[in-house]
């Protein structure tokens, strides 16, 4: 049984399942040790069109629209002040990745303060904390948490020339330093992968501030550090009335690894400081039967450029996100997101031009709630893109399950 097969047949069962019914399938997470141990899980499987312009791929390098994705966590409270959290993720069966591994510590227990060790939750952004299946309203995510651009760490262009050359080829790159292999780029930021190192929170009702020194960056979270640099991250969220939530982040870490850089360097490039800085800024609002979300994100990354043409560099991009919910009857709702990817102009010999494609996206869809923990959704994308040698446009659609517990 090939994978597409999986998904549809896993919708197949969710549909057998008559929501008028009992629950068909448990619906609590599993617990047992006195209730200190506690297990979880969440199973989302998508099919939908093919993608050719991989509009759509994540990086761990598979179409969001044809994706079996299984997620099992666990939690054990080691006392009153003391847990460990951990969870397993495999996308298509290829490996069982470990997507959360820390210790959380917390001094009081009637206080929302924390310190957590580990491969931690995201600090920055309003995204990453919602990028399970059951709290996304719609199949695909925004851009800039998704799409890949030209950009990789471990492998860098030579001059403006070589990375004008590369626009609209995220999906599988290779550059002339570095790593000689093609491999895809890196997003804006990862809402696939948990970054490792340190997190401090604390909080009340009102305001809640996040910190973070981790080793690896926004784009590129890592389990192992590549470049003997940390990446610093903040977050503030402001909940000023019930409903609303307005948010800010800040991140820089050291972006290419110590192999390209030295490469870079042994070619001629200056010696420096070769980051990415992220600022983001997000706003929630629900009211009644309606969830407004908004959410953009600057990225400037500062790259080793042996034979810079013009004094263009560092390279940047921002992403906007927009998107509704509207609730039309108990167990039944519809969405829309509409998104746009823009980058900065980059002057080569002959031409100045967006050092990547820009990148557009509407998606509308509908969800159905089959019973309180299975979810069954539909959306179609009308995808553009203003350069590179893949597709221009694509309109794709796709179906989901979402199971959890």
């Amino acid at each position: 049984m090939n994978r597409a097969t999986a998904a549809i047949s896993l919708i197949g069962l969710c549909f057998a399942c008559p929501p008028a019914r009992a629950q068909v399938l448990p619906s609590e997470p599993v617990t047992f040790g006195d209730g200190r141990v506690t297990l979880g899980g969440d199973i989302s499987a998508t099919y939908g069109s093919e993608d050719p312009g991989f509009f759509n791929y994540t990086d761990y390098e598979h179409s969001a629209l044809r994706t079996l994705r299984i997620d099992v966590s666990a939690s054990v409270n080691a006392g009153d002040h003391v847990s460990v959290l951990a969870e397993l993720r495999t996308e298509n069966f290829d490996n069982f990745l470990p997507y959360a591994l820390y210790v959380r510590y917390r001094p009081w227990s009637d206080r929302d303060v924390s310190v957590s060790v580990g491969r931690v939750p995201p600090t920055f952004g309003a995204y990453p904390r919602r990028s399970y299946g059951a709290d996304n309203p719609l199949i695909g995510y925004p851009l800039g948490y998704q799409y890949l651009t030209s950009i990789r760490p471990d492998a860098l262009p030579a001059n403006a020339d070589e990375l004008l050359r590369k626009r609209g080829n995220g999906w599988l790159v290779r550059y002339s330093i570095g790593d000689p292999a093609f491999a895809p780029g890196v997003p804006l930021a990862s809402a696939f992968r948990w970054d490792t190192g340190v997190q401090f929170h604390a909080g009340n009702d009102i305001v809640r501030g996040t910190m973070a020194v981790t080793t690896g960056t926004l784009a590129n979270p890592l389990f192992t550090d590549d470049n003997d640099g940390r990446q610093f991250a903040g977050r503030v969220e402001l909940r000023p009335m019930p409903g609303l939530i307005v948010g800010g982040s800040l991140s820089r870490g050291l972006f290419p690894t110590t192999d390209a850089v030295r490469a870079a360097i042994a070619k001629g490039a200056r010696d420096g400081s070769f980051t990415q800085s992220a600022w983001g800024t997000d706003v929630e609002y629900s009211a009644g039967y309606l969830l407004m979300r908004f959410e953009s994100i600057a990225s400037r990354w500062r790259l080793p450029i042996v034979d810079p043409i013009a004094a263009d560099l560092p390279v940047s991009s921002v992403s906007t996100s927009v998107e509704g919910r509207y609730k039309i009857l108990p167990g039944l709702y519809v969405a829309a997101r509409v998104d746009r990817l823009v980058f900065s102009d980059l002057a080569g010999t002959t031409q100045t031009l967006p050092w990547d494609a820009n990148v557009g996206r509407i998606e509308i869809g509908a969800g159905l709630s089959l019973q309180r923990n299975v979810l069954l959704k539909t959306s179609y994308q009308h995808n553009s893109r203003d350069g590179g040698t893949l597709p221009h446009v694509e309109n794709l659609g796709a179906v989901q399950v979402v199971y959890w517990f």
